[in-house]
């Protein structure tokens, strides 16, 4: 970069300094600006890492109660030898398991089926090379 002539008193600045001024106050702004973007992300990315950690922590540990209260199931079933069989109570717990699989598996399918694509959007995006060769 070239280096700024002193300035005597009472000059007036020329346009070409003014500009030159300005051009490195705005390039400063920015690398400013971007650093500071930089900074933020760098915080938030850490913020969310640690808040997906947290949230596998705890769909672990939900996995975990759902096997256990499966297992108080099949015992509830069972009544000490008074119930049901142990692998006829185990077979009950599974089949509602399936049959809740099923049911969640079918609403998915239809609701993802209902997913449409963002026509209007689409068809904004193609009218833009014809805005900004000036046609309508």
């Amino acid at each position: 970069m070239a280096q700024h002539q002193a300035q005597q008193p009472g000059e007036e600045p020329t346009i070409g300094r003014l500009v030159a001024d300005a051009s490195r106050d705005i390039s400063s702004l920015i690398s400013k600006e971007i650093e500071l973007a930089k900074s933020e992300l760098k915080v938030s990315v850490q913020a969310g890492g640690i808040g997906i950690g947290m949230f596998a922590g705890a769909a672990f540990i939900l996995v975990l109660a759902i096997i256990m209260l499966s297992f108080a199931f099949v015992y509830l079933i069972n009544w000490n030898g008074q119930g049901l069989d142990l692998h006829w109570a185990f077979l009950i717990v599974f089949a509602v398991y399936l049959l809740v699989a099923a049911l969640l598996a079918y609403i998915g399918v239809r609701k993802v089926k209902q997913v449409k694509a963002p026509e209007r959007a689409i068809n904004q995006g193609r009218e833009i090379p014809n805005a900004l060769k000036g046609k309508a």
